[in-house]
């Protein structure tokens, strides 16, 4: 700013009054912020001078490799292969050894995989006790494969569920279960009240259709024979069975045709559900005759006459 002179070239006179006042009323001095704001003050200080100088670190991207751009880019000339061996020329296979034996041949996995082995999901009695004092599962109808899954009583069933006897002195209550298999303890100490337990033969396709709400989770043809109304036998009660699972459900819940299956769900100490297909003093083995019976078409020979022809059979010698 250019300085004022008067016309006879002195200064003006000075303003003494904002002087005096100054003197007289000072100004107070600062007074800093209150010491709890300072985080919010200086979260947003940073944050500004953050976004105001944002810039990329040299070190945080790396240079792309040009291979093949002579000795000067680095990787030139063999391009970063090296000057001899197999991996210069192309790729190698996995388990390339150089034209020998492979290590998995020489070397191989031991063991092998049962593809005949099932997978059943296990259940205790001590849960389904809980589940009952929860009111998850209804003790006064028959307790299926279908009513264990949507009360989550199981997560995931794959060839089927298995019953076993953990905390078996914790069940009070009798219950009618129908499951794939069950253990002997489970089973006395389920009778032991007064309930009952069928084991039932599942596939995996079954169990899938059952839980959709599109097989019967408990009878089939072989089961609901023995449960046709009085004056009705052979293909008339068949041909009801047919008739109702049709009208009712879309599939129909298959039985067991390997030998191993129809013997299994056959025996009464398992509890099975084709037991009734047994004659009284036989047993569920389909291949070994009962001991003590002699098989249809055979007669024993006694004691006295043993290598004697019987009478009426033909004979060479």
């Amino acid at each position: 700013m250019p300085t004022i002179f008067r016309l006879d070239g002195s200064m003006p006179p000075r303003l003494q009054l904002l002087s005096r006042a100054a003197r007289v009323a000072p100004v107070p001095p600062y007074q800093p912020i209150a010491p709890f704001l300072y985080p919010a003050l200086h979260q947003q200080q940073r944050a500004a001078s953050i976004l105001s100088s944002l810039s990329d670190v040299k070190a945080a991207y790396g240079h792309r490799i040009r291979r093949g751009r002579g000795p000067s880019s680095g990787k030139g000339k063999t391009s970063g292969r090296g000057m001899n061996g197999q991996k210069q020329h192309g790729k190698v296979p996995w388990g390339m050894n150089g034209g020998q034996t492979k290590d998995e041949v020489i070397n191989p996995e031991k063991g092998f995989v049962n593809n005949f082995s099932v997978e059943m999901s296990p259940v205790n009695l001590d849960r389904i006790q809980y589940w009952i004092n929860q009111g998850r599962l209804d003790p006064s109808k028959p307790i299926t494969l279908r009513h264990l899954h949507d009360s989550r009583c199981i997560h995931g069933i794959k060839d089927g569920i298995k019953l076993l006897a953990r905390g078996k002195h914790e069940l009070k209550t009798p219950i009618n279960i129908v499951v794939s298999r069950a253990s002997a303890d489970a089973i006395a100490a389920i009778e032991k009240l007064g309930g009952t337990v069928t084991t039932r033969f599942y596939t995996k396709p079954s169990i899938g259709r059952i839980l959709r709400g599109e097989t019967d989770d408990m009878h089939s043809l072989q089961s609901r024979i023995q449960m046709a109304p009085a004056g009705m036998e052979g293909a008339e009660a068949v041909a009801q069975t047919i008739s109702e699972d049709r009208t009712k459900y879309r599939y129909r819940l298959p039985d067991p045709t390997s030998r191993k299956d129809l013997e299994y769900y056959r025996d009464e100490a398992h509890r099975g559900y084709l037991s009734h297909l047994v004659e009284a003093g036989h047993g569920p083995s389909l291949f070994f005759n009962t001991p003590g019976i002699v098989p249809p078409g055979r007669r024993r020979a006694s004691a006295k006459g043993k290598g004697v022809a019987a009478k009426g059979e033909n004979r060479i010698w």
